[in-house]
């Protein structure tokens, strides 16, 4: 019996929301029935994946040598007949891109996947350019509604569809309940430590303006990156040292996630925040600033949790205080976490991709 080949391209299987879904997506893919193949540019792996790696970092003998990567992943994908390759890369070099579509992955159904609203990291600048790359490929998936509308209003491509990241609620909650060593009352943001996307200097802002550190509840900034230094400087400028806890990445930030009083999400621009989804599946209820594009998508104000204007510190603070300070409101939020997310349960999701599958 012929079992299909699905190729999953990433550029590796660590720290970033696209490297977490193409790891959830191998086991979505494998329940489904296809071969599972990933395809990683860069040789680092944090999530629990399934299917065969193809690691083109460890395969290179030579430094960066372009022509010997071409010849591999050609040599590779003739030799594996993939019927799919969902490319889950970041994309803005046109020659590199033309090259890839037009001559590597051309013997299989192409379905590239944007998991950002910022679209120049995933097309040409020019409508035409897009068009040459992307409008004969089998489908483009956009991770929101939002990106979905963009991408076809911008550059008038057709193959564009729409599916959510899944999300697997009773894999979280079993994460969610590991032992954890930490007895404050505390507030959550977490993710990768990149001031430039996730604007953590608003969180901080917005928290030292708040009535949070009187109540003595504590901010919790988890993971790593570059700007970490530049946050501590800020929290030791506004004299938050006491009241801001750093901590570094874990591959299971659910623990941490359940026991927070709220999570928060402060970014210029994201695609499908996953951090706010999985808050909701440790029944923790979320503030999420209105930023570009998905958390309009997820949560239901005042419902699972509170959206609020972006880059406005004041009414971030007050949002803070209102959940922290009406019961009845928190209450109500906790309650509706895990049903306002069913839609994005891994069997729902997994119907659509089933569907874009077997055309």
């Amino acid at each position: 019996m012929y079992i299909p080949k699905i190729c999953i391209v990433t550029t590796s299987l660590a720290n970033g929301g696209a490297e977490r879904f193409s790891a959830e997506l191998s086991f979505l893919l494998t329940k489904l029935g296809f071969q599972v193949h990933i395809l990683m540019t860069k040789d680092k792996i944090d999530y629990d994946y399934t299917g065969t790696i193809f690691n083109l970092q460890k395969e290179l003998t030579y430094k960066e040598n372009n022509f010997l990567k071409v010849k591999l992943l050609k040599a590779y994908l003739k030799k594996n007949q993939f019927t799919y390759i969902i490319d889950n890369r970041t994309r803005n070099n046109f020659f590199k891109e033309l090259v890839l579509y037009k001559y590597i992955f051309i013997k299989s159904k192409v379905i590239p996947v944007v998991h950002s609203c910022n679209l120049k990291n995933y097309f040409p600048k020019y409508k035409l350019l897009a068009k040459i790359v992307y409008s004969k490929i089998y489908k483009i998936i956009a991770v929101s509604k939002e990106i979905e509308n963009e991408i076809k209003e911008k550059f008038r491509l057709k193959n564009v569809t729409q599916i959510y990241n899944s999300i697997d609620i009773s894999k979280i909650i079993k994460a969610s309940n590991m032992p954890l060593e930490i007895n404050e009352n505390y507030i959550l943001a977490y993710g990768r430590i990149d001031e430039k996307v996730k604007n953590y200097s608003l969180l901080i802002k917005a928290y030292k303006q708040s009535n949070l550190i009187k109540k003595g509840i504590k901010l919790i900034i988890l993971g790593d990156g570059e700007d970490i230094n530049f946050l501590k400087a800020l929290a030791d400028k506004l004299s938050l040292t006491g009241s801001i806890i750093f901590l570094s990445f874990t591959s299971n930030p659910f623990p941490y996630v359940k026991r927070a009083i709220f999570t928060v999400l402060t970014s210029r621009n994201e695609g499908f925040p996953m951090v706010l989804v999985e808050s909701l599946a440790c029944e923790t209820p979320v503030i999420s600033v209105d930023c570009k594009s998905g958390p309009k998508e997820i949560v239901l104000n005042e419902q699972n949790g509170l959206l609020v204007e972006n880059y406005n510190a004041k009414a971030l603070a007050n949002a803070f205080d209102r959940l922290i300070d009406d019961k009845k409101l928190y209450l109500q939020c906790k309650q509706n976490t895990q049903k306002t997310i069913k839609h994005l349960e891994v069997n729902e999701i997994s119907l659509k991709w089933k569907d874009l599958l077997n055309k």
